[in-house]
């Protein structure tokens, strides 16, 4: 598939979220937390791999993004607080990504322990 056909949907869709967002709070993150990036990415690579290959690729691209996921939700209750308690944006999004970092390293060695390895 064209890649200038993958930047234009994929950005438009970011864009859409933007903009939905701008009218409604609730509206815009409930289409930002549906998994449509990871979606986009599923389909993009279902036409860009043939074969067994294929499917394997979205099959670890679905398995891992489960896991990666996991780690960040804690930041999304974070921000807030940290935003209605007159941080700067700045400063809540460096702690957010510091934050999202560490816990992605404790939750891989949690995981570790179990036979999951996220390969961090």
């Amino acid at each position: 598939m064209n890649i200038w056909i993958k930047y234009l949907l994929t950005s438009g869709l970011i864009v859409l979220i933007s903009e939905v967002a701008k009218r409604s709070d609730r509206l815009g993150a409930l289409i930002a937390s549906l998994p449509l990036v990871t979606i986009l990415a599923m389909i993009w690579m279902f036409f860009d791999h043939s074969g067994d290959q294929r499917m394997e690729k979205i099959a670890n691209h679905a398995w891992y993004t489960f896991w990666f996921v996991v780690p960040t939700l804690p930041m999304f209750l974070i921000i807030p607080w940290m935003l209605r308690k007159g941080l700067h944006f700045a400063w809540v999004l460096g702690a957010y990504c510091l934050g999202t970092m560490i816990l992605f390293a404790l939750f891989a060695v949690i995981l570790k322990r179990f036979g999951i390895d996220l390969g961090l």
